[in-house]
């Protein structure tokens, strides 16, 4: 039996730094290290400030998902003053919310995860050329309208949250922009335009067509769009089952409005569906260069250890629910929702699933801006006022783009005692934990070929969980 050591990295095509040592027997990965070598310290920036102070620093984390961190932000002081956004407030939170973590799944598709097939390791498949053609980074004709309707769709953040990112529009009672008659044509226009860019172009038919897909096999017969030339190349390569994750998924609930969350909270088992208790929660330390004990986010603090040696070999705290490492993201939330094609895709449960469930949640989630714009009433309050409590806890759940997102909130004599952030890199990335047990990513990349100095099967593996290393260690 052969075996080496490789240490590939960065994989990201966006913020951050990520590092994998790979132990590799025979061409494939024995077992794997998942290393976030940046420490950042938001979490203690936060300590002794106004609880408002959150609002401003919390989205700074991340410049693609601070809608997401900010929303997490206002949910946990929200809990803590006891207060409610009133009902048009949660459905324009959701909204600009929603457009944020759409624009994401459009960026990863074509800037993050296509690209790779565009390398010249893949000439003489059948679909390369057409790869090079669409997705080759800066030139691909695919890429250049992506980010043409990107664009055009965060014209949503203008005219609902002022600017993005870092807006401050998102608040614990609601939004601060009540929008007008005009504000909501123009809204729905908006979404008009990006609906068009998606039939004809993304997805090369209707979105409710989509969404009607039963199963993975139907998913595969799909002939549309830039979405069949993905399923072509995903057939070819065996991507269902290249990154198999353990079958552990978590989801906090995303868009929660006066009804309830559109894509529900909950947990699935090896094909059980449970709640969310998020008492259960407890953040491993033993393999982290971090001072402290596993605890839940409100006991928790976030103190390095530069100068720890084995067994530590990341930054990255490992969350668990009641013990065990959970997998987030848009397919843990289709799964957990219910959604017929994502619980067919989760039964492989590998690179064909991560992407196909962000492009099922795409569709879906345009469909829900339509109709959370067509329930916009000019002239109902979007805000409802508070005060701080002199002493109490708060607690944000929220799904960003990547995943459950949790902020939880210690307030001491008018002051943050503590703040703990879980991001869901934090989540998937996560190194092991006292027992042993592997991340996520760690999981899923074991088995996975290797082949080269920078494997491209691994990196399809690490590229479907869509890493954001800046959000990972706080």
């Amino acid at each position: 039996m052969t075996q080496a050591r490789l240490v590939v990295g960065p994989f990201n095509r966006v913020e951050g730094d990520l590092e994998v040592t790979l132990d590799v027997a025979d061409g494939h990965v024995a077992r794997a290290q998942v290393n976030a070598p940046l420490y950042r310290g938001f979490e203690r920036m936060l300590e002794g400030r106004d609880p408002r102070d959150a609002l401003v620093i919390t989205p700074r984390i991340c410049g693609i998902c601070s809608i997401s961190q900010s929303a997490a932000a206002a949910r946990a002081l929200g809990a803590a003053m006891g207060l409610t956004p009133t009902p048009q407030g949660a459905i324009a939170t959701a909204l600009i919310h929603a457009a944020e973590n759409v624009a994401d799944h459009l960026t990863h598709f074509h800037l993050f995860f296509m690209p790779d097939f565009a390398r010249p390791d893949y000439s003489g498949r059948p679909w390369h050329l057409r790869a090079v053609e669409r997705f080759t980074a800066m030139e691909g004709s695919a890429q250049r309208s992506a980010v043409q309707a990107r664009a055009e769709l965060l014209h949503v953040m203008g005219l609902m949250a002022g600017k993005w990112p870092h807006t401050l529009a998102i608040q614990p009672g609601g939004v601060t922009r009540a929008p007008g008659p005009r504000e909501k044509a123009r809204l729905g226009a908006t979404l008009r335009a990006f609906r068009r860019y998606l039939e004809t172009v993304l997805f090369g038919g209707r979105l409710e067509d989509f969404c009607a897909l039963p199963d993975a096999a139907a998913l595969l017969r799909w002939s549309g769009g830039d979405v069949a030339l993905f399923l072509e190349i995903a057939d070819d390569l065996g991507l269902h089952s290249l990154g198999r994750g353990a079958g552990r998924f978590l989801s906090f609930g995303a868009y929660p409005t006066h009804e309830g969350p559109c894509f529900a909270a909950g947990s699935l088992m090896q094909g059980q569906p449970g709640t969310v208790r998020p008492a259960d929660i407890r953040e491993d330390l033993s393999h982290a260069w971090m001072t402290g004990t596993a605890a839940h986010p409100l006991d928790g603090m976030t103190i390095p250890d530069e100068a720890m040696g084995d067994p530590g070999y990341s930054w990255c705290k490992a969350p668990r629910l009641a013990g065990l490492p959970m997998e987030v993201g848009a397919l843990a939330r289709q799964v957990v929702d219910g959604h017929p094609l994502a619980l067919s895709l989760a039964v492989e449960g590998g690179v064909l699933a991560r992407v196909g469930a962000r492009l099922l949640e795409l569709a879906r989630t345009q469909i829900l801006m339509e109709r959370w714009v067509a329930d916009l009433v000019p002239g109902e309050s979007f805000m409802v006022q508070g005060s701080l409590p002199r002493d109490g806890i708060g607690e944000g759940l929220v799904e960003a783009a990547r995943g459950a997102l949790g902020h939880w909130i210690r307030i001491r004599n008018g002051r943050i005692a503590t703040y703990q952030i879980i991001a869901p890199t934090t989540w998937n990335f996560s190194p092991r934990d006292a027992q042993g047990v592997a991340g996520p990513l760690e999981a899923a990349l074991e088995g996975t070929p290797v082949e080269g100095p920078v494997p491209l099967a691994v990196q399809h593996v690490v590229r479907s969980f869509d890493p954001c290393m800046v959000c990972t260690v706080h």
